[in-house]
Parts: C-alpha cells; sequence; structure tokens
C-alpha cells in the first residue's frame, strides 16, 4: 500500500508521497504491522496502533485506491511482469502461476517489458507503474537485464514476489524471492559428462540476467576446477536453436572439442545441427547435454541428455508466496523450490579414442 501527501514544501514544490514505509520507521515498526492497523486487525497491540496511528497523523499519510482494494479483498488480482512468454522456462513459470491463480479464484494479467536487453529504465519504471496501477500483487519474472530492473523498479509498498535466477549470495528475508537451483544442476551435468572420461566440458552460456557470470555458468565452472580440468573460456549463446547453430560450427572445428554442454535445450538443438552439418557425430565424436528438460528434448535424434527444472512448479511457488503475503498469513522469506533431476539420454557417452 501507498500514501499520497499533495501538500507543498517550504520552498513551494510538491512532497515526495509518504509510504507505508515512511510511517512504519516514524512508528519504530515493521511495514507489516502498519498495514494491520490501516486494515484495523486485532492482533496489534493497543500502545503499538496508537504510536502507528499518531505517526499517520503526523506524516499525512493517506492510502491509495490500490491499497484500499488490497485491504477491502475486492481486489484478488495479479499481474506478471516478464519480457518473454514463449521461452521455456519463462512460458513454464507462467503456466504454474496461472494454475495456481486459478485455483486461488485470482485472475492473472501479462505484463510485457520492451524487451530482455532493450529495455530502457524509464520504460521499465513505466511498465511497473501501470501494473500498479491495477491492483493486486506483483510476480516478475526477472531472467534478465529488463526483469531485473523491474524487480527493482517495485514500489516498497506494493506486494511483489521475484522469480530469480539463482542468487550469488542467500538474500535477506525482506526479499521474496523464489529460484530454482540452476547452479547445482549445471554442476551436476558437467559432473556426468567428466565421469565418462571427457577431459573437459565445453560451455554455449545462455544470456545471464545481471550480464555477469549467470548460476548455470559458475556451476559448470566449479565442477571443472573440482576436476582439475581445464576451463574454456565459454561461449556467449543466446535462447534459441540459431545461437546455438553458431556457437556449434565455432566448436565443431575443435577436434579436442570432445563434450559441449548448452545453457538450455534450445541451444543443444543448434549445437547438434552444427554438428551434423560439419561431420560430427553425436555422442560418438561429441557429447552434448542440455538444460532444463523441456519436452521436445526426449524426441531429438539423438535424445538429449539434460537436467530438469520444475518451472511450472515454480510458478506455483512464487503465486503461493504471493498470496500468503496478500492474505497475511504467510511469513516473507526467499527460498530456492526444486531440486535438479540429471535427465541421461542418447547424446552423452565417452569421448572417442585417440588414435
Amino acid at each position: 500500500m501507498t500514501g499520497h501527501n499533495p501538500g507543498m514544501n517550504v520552498t513551494g514544490h510538491t512532497r515526495r508521497s509518504v509510504s507505508i514505509r515512511d510511517v512504519a520507521t516514524a512508528a519504530g515498526v515493521s511495514y507489516q504491522t502498519v498495514s494491520r492497523v490501516i486494515n484495523d486487525h486485532p492482533s496489534v497491540k493497543p500502545s503499538t496502533r496508537e504510536r502507528v496511528l499518531a505517526a499517520i497523523d503526523e506524516l499525512g499519510f493517506r492510502r491509495n485506491s490500490t491499497a484500499l482494494a488490497l485491504a477491502s479483498g475486492r481486489s484478488r488480482a495479479v499481474t506478471v511482469l516478464t519480457s518473454n512468454t514463449t521461452h521455456y522456462g519463462y512460458a513454464s513459470v507462467l503456466q504454474g502461476i496461472e494454475e495456481a491463480a486459478r485455483a486461488a479464484s485470482y485472475t492473472v494479467g501479462i505484463g510485457v517489458l520492451e524487451s530482455a536487453d532493450g529495455a530502457d529504465e524509464a520504460d521499465v519504471a513505466a511498465q511497473v507503474q501501470r501494473s500498479a496501477d491495477a491492483g493486486g500483487g506483483l510476480i516478475v519474472i526477472a531472467y534478465d537485464p529488463a526483469g531485473v530492473r523491474a524487480l527493482s523498479a517495485v514500489p516498497a509498498e506494493l506486494p511483489v514476489v521475484g522469480v530469480v535466477e539463482t542468487p550469488a549470495t542467500p538474500p535477506g528475508d525482506d526479499r521474496p524471492w523464489v529460484w530454482a537451483d540452476d547452479r547445482e544442476a549445471a554442476y551436476e551435468v558437467t559432473r556426468h559428462l567428466l565421469s565418462l572420461g571427457h577431459e573437459t566440458v565445453h560451455y554455449v552460456a545462455i544470456p545471464s540476467s545481471t550480464r555477469r557470470t549467470s548460476a548455470r555458468t559458475t556451476g559448470w565452472q566449479q565442477a571443472l576446477k573440482e576436476a582439475g580440468a581445464r576451463r574454456p573460456r565459454p561461449l556467449q549463446g543466446s535462447w534459441g536453436p540459431a545461437g546455438g547453430h553458431a556457437a556449434g560450427l565455432k566448436l565443431a572445428g575443435n577436434p579436442d572439442v570432445t563434450a559441449i554442454l548448452c545453457g538450455n535445450d534450445d541451444l543443444a538443438l543448434g549445437v547438434i545441427r552444427a554438428l551434423h552439418e560439419t561431420g560430427r557425430a553425436v555422442p560418438g565424436d561429441v557429447s552434448v547435454a542440455g538444460f532444463d528438460d523441456a519436452p521436445h528434448s526426449a524426441y531429438l535424434t539423438p535424445s538429449l541428455t539434460t537436467v530438469r527444472l520444475d518451472f511450472t512448479g515454480l510458478g506455483r511457488s512464487a503465486f503461493a508466496l504471493l498470496h500468503g503475503v496478500l492474505e497475511e498469513s504467510a511469513q516473507i522469506a526467499p527460498h530456492p523450490v526444486s531440486v535438479p533431476e540429471l535427465i541421461v539420454r542418447e547424446s552423452s557417452g565417452p569421448p572417442p579414442e585417440r588414435g
């Protein structure tokens, strides 16, 4: 919830809007406590209630229409902010959110950010504001820079859950984030390829949400380091088969390349095609592994070794956390959702024998 103070300051400029967190700071309580006072929740001690009400009067806090809708329970809606609705991970998270929201009698709207990389801060902020004006809560799929910017631009008083890459360090309890452990997933699939006898594993990466080293890249590097294996420079792919095909053509010309891990299954599809075009057999000459276990991965020729992440379950968990925040029935806490599962199929095998 947010508040507004339309008055003017001594310089004649409009004052900054007073938020629920301003009230919380002035009263020395949490913003959840302020929300309970505003909504006349019976669990607040009388002395605390008086202190919060005094801060509200002093600061001139007023609830806006979104806050009133949330307080009255009239808004049973969730908006999902995302830069993509077609890639497997994004689409599966959306599916999980929609399924869980429908079961709870909530409606789901989708706000599409301009692009994963091209949206500037003003465009992102405008989309966040439009979504906030719609009422209800927000879920931000932050798998790319635009999503990360959107998550950071959400007003502090608006209920929000972020679906994020595996964080580099454990986030604080005030960050209601969920994620699948893709660092562990990359670690496991790299160890599998090394266990087959490959001296090293090359990596074709998907874009990172932070434009730095992604969790998947970190997991791959960790497995190579522990094995004492050479760590090749990763090739930057894209999200789709075309990026994998371009990277595969670069790798195919190097006879020392015998194992390739791809940042998702669509990249692996392109890599396998490039290896086929250059006369290198999979897995006879080169083993290929993907990531995510998209539905088509079991039906490629050869069928694709990959690692399964439950994106649909991730979406359900994101909604469940947001629903708990909206209903004030669940404690906000960041947490991983699913344990990755290695799926071994036909595309991985031992390296070719050296002549």
